[in-house]
């Protein structure tokens, strides 16, 4: 056999598991809203990786392609360069670079969509001191729901309206928005179909409140996240240009063109990727806690 061959396909096989383990350690901290039950670890990661985060089926299909996408411009790098390395920190480089660039958009959206819970428990209050139940109270409201949490209201008196039991019906609403504001309206819209008492709008006043300050506060530090979401930003293009140089530049790629070459380059990559990922972690505020558990889907029908 030949020896110089056999260094080199270690190299390159060293490389591709390195680079595999890159991105699904990336895939890791981009987690997930509502993990499924455990068909196996494994299993969950790759589903993540094929089908991202997103809950709709466009953002699934809309990471696919972005999948694709990574796949051939991985391809096309390691055809100009003839580095595999190259090649594989471009598929990563690819889906990498929107998600890096994106930072804090997931916090807006969470923002604006609490600001949403807030406005829809006001209009909840007023219809509910009309003394309708629950479930028209929900329907009235659904007209006027705000953009941001539309589907989940229509949704909700959706599954009213087809005898899914209130309870029911209004622990699935909290668990797709996923939040512990929305948590305190469906609590307090709980224990009204038990004690029937006369002080929800009051109750629901409250909360309405509570939710105003909660925003006013998440956007205030979401103000001071801006310095490290610039640095993430920055350091990201900054690993672009310099991608982008070194396959343009044969000079500069030609260092990396032995299997040690290929083992640094495994290397360094590697840690700027881990480094990137860390940095845009501590630029997110830590997920709020909720107190209301998901429903159970045995307790569904009336």
């Amino acid at each position: 056999m030949n020896l110089p061959a056999n260094i080199e396909l270690i190299a390159v096989l060293s490389g591709a598991a390195c680079v595999a383990g890159l991105v699904l350690a990336v895939v890791s901290l981009i987690g997930t809203r509502r993990p499924p039950a455990p068909p196996s670890t494994g299993g969950r990661a790759l589903r993540l990786l094929w089908l991202g985060s997103g809950s709709s089926r466009r953002e699934q299909r809309r990471h696919q392609m972005l999948l694709g996408t990574a796949l051939v411009a991985g391809a096309l790098a390691f055809l100009l360069t003839g580095l595999p390395v190259v090649g594989l920190l471009v598929v990563i480089a690819v889906p990498g670079t929107p998600w890096l660039f994106t930072v804090g958009k997931a916090e807006q959206r969470a923002i604006a969509r609490i600001e949403a819970v807030g406005e829809w428990t006001r209009r909840l209050k007023d219809v509910s001191g009309t003394g309708q139940g629950l479930q028209q109270t929900v329907i009235n409201t659904v007209a006027t729901a705000p953009e941001e949490i539309e589907d989940e209201v229509r949704l909700l008196a959706a599954r009213l309206q087809a005898g899914w039991q209130g309870r029911t019906a209004l622990l699935a609403f909290a668990d797709e928005i996923g939040d512990p504001v929305c948590d305190q309206v469906v609590a307090a819209l709980i224990l009204h179909l038990t004690d029937r008492g006369e002080r929800l709008g009051d109750v629901l006043g409250s909360i309405a409140s509570a939710s105003a300050a909660e925003v006013a506060t998440r956007r205030e530090v979401e103000a001071k996240r801006t310095q490290p979401r610039f640095a993430v930003r920055f350091l990201t293009g900054m690993t672009l240009l310099i991608l982008l140089y070194g396959l343009v530049n044969p000079d500069y790629m030609r260092p990396y063109g032995t299997p040690t070459g290929q083992i640094v380059m495994v290397f360094l990559g590697g840690c700027f990727v881990g480094l990137l990922a860390w940095v845009r972690a501590m630029s997110l505020p830590p997920r709020p806690a909720r107190f209301l558990a998901a429903p159970d889907p045995e307790e569904v029908i009336a």
